[in-house]
């Protein structure tokens, strides 16, 4: 392989994650399609989630810092009435409450709770390291442990639909935040409970769905160049 085409291979990709894969597995695309051992991704999204992954290749990689610190928006759906044991529908659940007659003004008054800089206490099901373990590595044997909450800023937080028990919103948020525990609180403000059914990543920082590309589209030509990344 010559110099000029391993320098080509630098960069960034902008990929849409469908609902059923891990963010591993679509660097393992990119590896193959690119025949690149230096491949990572700025942030994951579950196999749940679907929407916006950041694809790193080459020396990119060491831009992964940059890109943590990015704000992030998402459109999601949560379900009231169920609390399931992962915070959202892949996992068994575990309670339920009645929605049925919680009116509009209820609704929108829980939502308005979470804006602006609140605490916010990290699920189990997630990868926060905690004495050197993954919490969901915890979780996956049944063992729950304290977490300290963390800051978080929520800048904005928007209803788009209601047919319940779903609602469908737009969050805009920091980074460090996470969309299911954000449901859930949601559903314990309401007293009903709640799980995310669908998580969307529409944008992190400047970069944004709409430019990226499909997991059949995944070439080398998508690559954005190493000096341009750099310089986020």
């Amino acid at each position: 392989m010559g110099l000029a085409q391993e320098i080509k291979k630098e960069g960034i990709m902008l990929v849409n994650k469908p609902v059923g894969v891990t963010s591993h597995d679509i660097v393992d695309v990119v590896r193959k399609k690119l025949s690149m051992k230096t491949v990572g991704h700025a942030g994951t999204l579950d196999p749940l989630a679907e929407g916006l992954l950041i694809i790193l290749v080459g020396k990119a990689t060491k831009l992964f810092a940059s890109f943590a610190s990015f704000d992030k928006e998402y459109i999601g759906i949560l379900k009231l009435g169920e609390i399931t044991t992962t915070g959202d529908s892949q996992g068994p659940v575990v309670k339920q409450g009645d929605y049925r007659d919680i009116p509009r003004e209820r609704i929108d008054e829980a939502f308005s709770k979470f804006s602006g800089e609140i605490d916010q206490i990290p699920p189990m099901v997630s990868a926060l390291r905690v004495k050197g373990r993954r919490l969901y590595s915890l979780a996956r044997k049944g063992i729950t442990i304290e977490r300290k909450p963390r800051k978080i800023t929520i800048h904005a937080l928007t209803i788009r639909t209601i047919d319940l028990p779903f609602i469908e919103f737009y969050v805009h948020c920091s980074k460090g935040t996470y969309v299911r525990k954000l449901a859930e609180d949601i559903g314990e403000a309401l007293g009903c409970g709640a799980h995310m059914t669908k998580i969307k990543r529409v944008s992190i920082g400047p970069f944004k769905l709409e430019n990226a590309v499909s997991l059949d589209a995944i070439d080398e030509k998508h690559l954005q160049s190493f000096a341009r990344t750099s310089q986020v």
